[in-house]
């Protein structure tokens, strides 16, 4: 597809014909920089969670060489040291401690003015039968290297040589996976080739299988450099695109990490995801994009699109079967609780278990 023929086609179409062109989707593991702050902003929200459930929290986490910066707006009963936690997350994510915390967050007490949820957003949910997962399969398969990369540095003491910074890249073009990017940081004295012969066999042929069709690389212009908190700098929302749907369609304006359940960027991008799904799941359609947005100071969405494969409009379908006020939601999928922290690597959505990925099923009068 040529460069600014989007700006030609309604989007429909172009949704339409994603199946059939290129596909790269980029994952990390939790080493990263941004991730790293993703994860230190939900642990944070959790706590506030776990001791006032009705908290309302935009937490934001900037790291740069050696120095973590907290910072936002939370209206909370809860109050307690999050210079701690954010160094201990820091700690058990890259194995070290040498890294100087400043927080600079506005704490408030909550009132019935500062409990209200607002917002100004738009948030977007996809599904499609790609896979199991109903999500496109090189999105599944960056994040699962991701993950298995993670795994055995924490678990395997035969990868003590690997570090926590980590990218995974995965190219398809339509079905055909076409090449794979691993970026990783190692010990200085482990030589590459054994790298990428040990990536091969532990990493790639357990996730992937085979590989005779699939371009290589690993490390390919050396060691991979510069990674973690203390050598590099990140900060929380920087990678929307990784949390959600891979950049493969489009994803909300604001972050998830950091952000209370309440908040339209959360609440709504979990029941749209939940749409998404259920349309897909239930045979409507082979494919849903759900968008919802959200204006300041009102509890509705100021609008609700969702459009399945070939531009089928199935809006009013999903209208009449969910509440995207977040109030709502929250009560619906039984948000308020701390379990953000596990969310903030490998994606938010395709995992067991989680109240957004069940199915809500359609009468039989669905809009075709």
């Amino acid at each position: 597809m040529q460069a600014g023929l989007c700006f030609a086609v309604p989007f429909a179409t172009l949704f339409s014909l994603m199946p059939e062109h290129w596909k790269m989707v980029e994952a990390l593991t939790a080493g990263h920089p941004d991730k790293i702050c993703d994860q230190i902003a939900d642990a944070l929200l959790d706590e506030f969670l776990r001791r006032d459930p009705a908290t309302r929290a935009t937490i934001e986490v900037f790291a740069s060489h050696g120095m973590l910066a907290v910072g936002g707006s939370v209206v909370s009963r809860a109050d307690f040291d999050t210079s701690v936690i954010a160094k201990n997350i820091h700690k058990e994510i890259t194995g070290h401690d040498d890294v100087e915390v400043f927080v600079n967050m506005g704490l408030e007490v909550p009132t019935s003015a500062t409990l209200m949820s607002s917002g100004s957003t738009v948030v977007n949910g996809y599904a499609t039968r790609e896979t199991r997962e109903f999500l496109p399969r090189p999105y599944v398969l960056a994040q699962a290297l991701a993950k298995r990369l993670d795994d055995l540095r924490a678990t395997d003491p035969a990868f003590f040589w690997l570090r926590p910074h980590g990218k995974v890249q995965v190219l398809c073009q339509g079905k055909q996976l076409v090449a794979i990017t691993l970026l990783l940081e190692h010990a200085d004295d482990v030589p590459g080739s054994l790298v990428r012969e040990t990536m091969r066999r532990e990493v790639l042929e357990p996730v992937v299988g085979d590989l005779s069709r699939v371009a290589l690389h690993v490390n390919p212009y050396g060691r991979y450099r510069g990674g973690e908190c203390v050598h590099a700098s990140g900060s929380t929302g920087c990678k929307i695109a990784n949390d959600t749907y891979g950049g493969l369609v489009p994803h909300g304006l604001s972050s998830i990490s950091g952000k209370d359940p309440y908040s339209p960027n959360r609440a709504g991008a979990y029941a749209a995801r939940q749409a998404a799904k259920s349309l897909v799941a239930s045979g409507q359609t082979p494919s849903a994009l759900v968008s919802v947005g959200y204006t300041l100071g009102q509890a509705a969405p100021v609008f609700v699109q969702a459009l399945g494969a070939n531009g089928a409009d199935f809006s009013d379908v999903v209208k009449k079967h969910f509440d995207f006020r977040p109030e709502a939601i929250v009560e619906r999928l039984h948000l308020a609780c701390p379990m953000y922290r596990g969310l903030s690597c490998y994606g938010h959505f395709g995992r067991l278990g989680m109240p957004w990925e069940d199915v809500v099923g359609f009468s039989a009068d669905v809009q075709k």
